[in-house]
C-alpha cells in the first residue's frame, strides 16, 4: 500500500531528475511571494520571519497532501489577504493575538469543510457561482499587480534608477516569454526557473564587472551561516483580534473554491468530487491552523504555482511535495535562503507580471468556460462591485457587543458578492446546468459500457464461430483423408 493515491497526472516521460528540476521551480515560484509576506509585516512592525513563513509552507503543503490523498497538485504559501487585518490586529492587541485570530480563520474552514461533508458540495457551490470565484480570482490577481510593477519599478527600495530597474524586469519577462513560445522539449517546461537563473547570472556578471555596482549583494551571502533553525511563536487568543482576522476566511474559502475549480479546467479532473470539497477545504484550514499556531503567517492555495502549471501541462502532484521539500530545507539553511534573496527584486517584478497576470486570466477563463452570461445585468452588478470593492481595499468598521469588528477589501467583495448574487433575481442554476452535465455524463458512460459489453458479446460469438468452422474444417480434412485410404 502507497502513501498517496495513484492518479493519471503523472507523466511518464518525466523520471525523478526532471520531477526535482520541476520541483525546484515551484519553489523559485513560491518563494518570492511567500517571503514578501513576511517582509511586508516586518515592516509593519509584526514580528514574523521568512524562515518560518518557509518553514510552514512547506510542512502546511505535505499536510495538504496528506489530507488530500495526495492527488491534488496545489502549493499552500503565505497568504496576501491576511495583510492588512494581521497588521490590524498585530497593533490593536499584539502579534501573538494575531496569530490566534489566523487560527480561527482556519476553525472557519475546518466548519465548512463539516458542512460540505454532509450537505454535499453542490449545495455549497450554489452560494459560490462562477461569476462569484471567478471574478474574486481576477480581483486576487490584480490586487497583486500593483506589488508586481512596484518591485519591477523601485527593485524593492534599491539604490538603481527607475530605468534599470525595468530593464531587469523586462529581462526576467523576455526569457519566460522566449522560453514559454520558442523552446522545445523538457526546457519549455522550465520558464519560471530559467528567468530566474539566467536573468540571476547576468546580474552576477554585470555587478562582477562593476557594470552595475552592488546590483547582487555578495556580502549578505557571505555573512549568513550554514544552519539557522526558523523562530518560533505560539498564538494566543483575543476576541477582538478574532472579529478583524477571521471573517477573511470569507474571501479566501472563495478564493479556495476558485482555485480547486481552475485546477479543474487546467488538469481537467473534477477534484471538487476526488479526493473532494471537503478534503481540500479541511487541507487548507488545518494548515492554516498549524502555520498560525507556532509564529507562521495563513496559508492558501498558491495561485501563482497553478500560473505555472498552467504554463508547464506537468501536473504530477508529486512535485508540488518536492517543492515544499525544498522550502522546509531553505527554512535551516539561511545561506541558500540568502543566495535566492539575493536575486534582485526587479527580475521577481517582471517575472511576477506575467504570474500575477496569469491569475486574473485564469479567473477570466473560469468565467468564460462556464458561459457566465454577462447580458444579464445582474451579472455585469455583482461584477462591478467585486472589482471595484476589492481592488478599491474598502474596509466597514462596526461594534457588536463593545467588540470592533473591520471587514477588509476582498473579504468585503466576496461578502457583498455572494450576497448579491442571491438577492438579485435571474441567477444562472449553476447547480442544475452541473446536475444536467453530471447526467449527461452519466448516460454517455452507461451507453459507453453497453457499447463496450456488446462488442465483448460479439468477440465471444466470432470466436466460438471461428472455433466451431475450425473444427468443422479439421473434421473435413479427415473424412477426406479417409476415402481416399
Amino acid at each position: 500500500m502507497t502513501l498517496w493515491d495513484k492518479n493519471d497526472l503523472r507523466d511518464p516521460n518525466v523520471g525523478p531528475g526532471k520531477l526535482t528540476v520541476l520541483g525546484l521551480q515551484h519553489t523559485f515560484t513560491m518563494f518570492g511571494a511567500t517571503i514578501l509576506v513576511p517582509i511586508i509585516l516586518q515592516s509593519a512592525g509584526v514580528a514574523m520571519t521568512v524562515p518560518i513563513a518557509l518553514f510552514m509552507a512547506g510542512v502546511c503543503t505535505i499536510l495538504f497532501h496528506l489530507i488530500t490523498k495526495g492527488g491534488v497538485p496545489i502549493f499552500l504559501g503565505s497568504s496576501f489577504a491576511f495583510l492588512a487585518p494581521v497588521i490590524a490586529a498585530s497593533s490593536m492587541y499584539g502579534f501573538s493575538n494575531a496569530l490566534g485570530g489566523i487560527v480561527a480563520a482556519g476553525v472557519v474552514y475546518v466548519l465548512m469543510a463539516v458542512l460540505v461533508f454532509f450537505v454535499g458540495p453542490k449545495k455549497i457551490i450554489g452560494w459560490f457561482p462562477p461569476i462569484i470565484t471567478g471574478t474574486i480570482i481576477m480581483v486576487i490577481g490584480l490586487v497583486l499587480a500593483p506589488i508586481a510593477v512596484d518591485m519591477a519599478s523601485t527593485g524593492g527600495g534599491n539604490d538603481l534608477s527607475a530605468a534599470t530597474n525595468w530593464l531587469l524586469a523586462l529581462m526576467g519577462f523576455l526569457v519566460v516569454v522566449i522560453v514559454s513560445v520558442f523552446m522545445k522539449g523538457f526546457l519549455k517546461v522550465l520558464p519560471v526557473l530559467l528567468g530566474i537563473f539566467i536573468s540571476y547570472i547576468i546580474a552576477v556578471i554585470l555587478t562582477l564587472t562593476n557594470i552595475v555596482p552592488n546590483l547582487v549583494q555578495f556580502q549578505a551571502i557571505i555573512d549568513a551561516p550554514w544552519f539557522g533553525l526558523p523562530e518560533f511563536t505560539v498564538a494566543t487568543f483575543d476576541i477582538g483580534a478574532i472579529m478583524i482576522v477571521a471573517p477573511v476566511a470569507i474571501c479566501t474559502m472563495v478564493e479556495h473554491i476558485g482555485d480547486i475549480m481552475a485546477i479543474n479546467s487546467i488538469c481537467d479532473k473534477d477534484f471538487l468530487k476526488k479526493p473532494g470539497l471537503h478534503r481540500t477545504l479541511l487541507g487548507d484550514g488545518l494548515a492554516s491552523c498549524l502555520s498560525a499556531m507556532f509564529g507562521g503567517p495563513a496559508n492558501t492555495t498558491y495561485s501563482e504555482n497553478t500560473g505555472v502549471l498552467a504554463l508547464t501541462k506537468q501536473f504530477n502532484p508529486n512535485i508540488m511535495r518536492i517543492a515544499a521539500v525544498f522550502a522546509i530545507l531553505l527554512s535551516f539553511v539561511p545561506k541558500l535562503a540568502a543566495v535566492i534573496n539575493s536575486i534582485p527584486t526587479a527580475i521577481i517584478g517582471g517575472i511576477s507580471i506575467i504570474l500575477f497576470g496569469m491569475i486574473a486570466s485564469v479567473g477570466a477563463r473560469l468565467l468564460v468556460d462556464n458561459k457566465v452570461n454577462f447580458h444579464k445585468s445582474r451579472n455585469l452588478i455583482i461584477a462591478a462591485v467585486v472589482l471595484v470593492l476589492g481592488l478599491g481595499n474598502a474596509v466597514v468598521d462596526f461594534n457588536i457587543a463593545g467588540v470592533d469588528i473591520s471587514i477588509f477589501g476582498m473579504a468585503l467583495a466576496a461578502i457583498v458578492g455572494i450576497i448579491l448574487n442571491k438577492v438579485l433575481p435571474g441567477a444562472d442554476n449553476y447547480r442544475k446546468n452541473m446536475e444536467i452535465v453530471e447526467t449527461a455524463e452519466a448516460e454517455a458512460a452507461a451507453v459507453a459500457e453497453a457499447a463496450a459489453a456488446d462488442a465483448a458479446a460479439a468477440e465471444i460469438k466470432r470466436r466460438e464461430s471461428e472455433a466451431i468452422n475450425s473444427t468443422n474444417e479439421e473434421n473435413s480434412e479427415e473424412v477426406n483423408e479417409e476415402d481416399n485410404a
